[in-house]
């Protein structure tokens, strides 16, 4: 027996408030108010990048207040730095 392939696309139907919509489609780029579709894919994609972000940014906060990493860097700072300045010159 067959296995069938997966699919590339996932079908479901959701109902939106028609408010929704219709605010959406004011403020849709005007490539997108015909293809709904389209535009739920591109705003479901945005959010991803979204949320993705604002995970990045949460996570490197909470590393920025961690009292350990601050002094690796601290540490690794001061090295750099030596290290900058290695083979030049005062004038």
């Amino acid at each position: 027996m067959k296995s069938e392939p997966s699919p590339k696309t996932v079908r479901r139907s959701v109902a939106l408030p028609y408010k929704l919509i219709e605010e959406v489609l004011t403020v849709a780029p005007p490539e997108l108010r015909e293809n709904l579709n389209r535009l739920v894919t591109v705003a479901l994609q945005d959010f991803v990048t979204q949320r993705k972000k604002r995970s990045f940014e949460e996570s490197m906060a909470r590393m920025a207040a961690d009292p350990a990493i601050r002094k690796e860097c601290a540490v690794l700072s001061k090295e750099f730095a030596i290290a900058e300045a290695d083979g030049l010159k005062n004038d």
